[in-house]
């Protein structure tokens, strides 16, 4: 045997702790072990920085906006869009008069009132289309068939049929403002 061999000392040099003891030592709240005072904060502090996102979503800052509104060609389509009046914003106003009209008790009322929304729905859908197919067309001009991100004239469309004073992000550009490609 070596000199170093006898010297070292045997086991760990001290002695094993209980599970009891490792088991309390590592015994952590499930909740959270903050003050109130601390979960007041922190709460006000998230309120905040909600707030500051839906500011800068309705302001239309890129840096907030879902992934479904992000970019360029979407930032063309919402001004586009927004620059022009649809048949899609009569829709709302037109389905409170049908609710009020149908409390008439008249058949012919009642009948003329669901004639005039199934027109309104038709129009607003080719109205919808015509106006996807032209953002469409001038986003190609702009940046280039190849190049188009999908589901533009749908998007498009769907933007088109929302009122005005309900889209997210709020329209940034007057109506009759010209958009060119």
């Amino acid at each position: 045997m070596s000199e170093n061999e006898s010297t070292k000392p045997a086991g760990k040099g001290r002695p094993t702790p209980s599970r009891k003891t490792q088991e309390k030592a590592n015994l952590r709240p499930l909740v959270g072990g903050s003050s109130p005072e601390e979960r007041r904060a922190a709460k006000n502090a998230m309120k905040a920085e909600r707030l500051k996102a839906r500011a800068g979503m309705m302001a239309g800052d890129e840096k907030y906006l879902t992934a479904r509104d992000r970019g360029p060609q979407k930032r063309f389509i919402r001004d586009f869009i927004d620059s022009k009046f649809s048949l899609g914003e009569l829709v709302m106003p037109a389905m409170i008069m049908v609710i009020l009209l149908s409390a008439i008790e008249s058949y012919v009322v009642q009948l003329a009132t669901l004639l005039t929304m199934w027109v309104l729905f038709i129009a607003v859908g080719i109205n919808a289309w015509l106006i996807g197919r032209k953002a469409k067309r001038m986003l190609s001009a702009k940046y280039g068939e190849s190049k188009l991100d999908s589901g533009i004239m749908m998007y498009a469309t769907m933007r088109s049929i929302q009122m005005r004073a309900l889209r997210m992000p709020k329209p940034q550009v007057k109506r009759g403002t010209k958009i060119s490609a």
